[in-house]
């Protein structure tokens, strides 16, 4: 019984560190942008504008913290759930 919260925290571990540096890229011909974050964009790295390329971070430290809670809650809610179970 003890294996299955482990397993399972560690699923939601993997699971929460992918969403927060998992890269959704938004290309038009003259803008290139990388997002991070899920299920808010954190962090948004321009590579390409019009002018030619460049490497541009904008960072939003609010919505990081929002994201690393909702993944902190979410492990919680699991291990809850999964210790509830045995």
């Amino acid at each position: 019984m003890k294996t299955s919260i482990v397993i399972g925290s560690v699923v939601v571990i993997v699971v929460a560190l992918l969403a927060m540096v998992w890269g959704s890229t938004y290309s038009v011909p003259d803008l290139v942008r990388v997002s991070y974050g899920l299920p808010l964009n954190w962090g948004v790295n321009t590579v390409v504008t019009i002018a030619g390329p460049v490497d541009n971070w904008s960072i939003n430290m609010r919505f990081l913290a929002v994201d690393l809670v909702f993944w902190f809650a979410v492990l919680l809610v699991v291990q809850y759930l999964l210790h509830r179970q045995s």
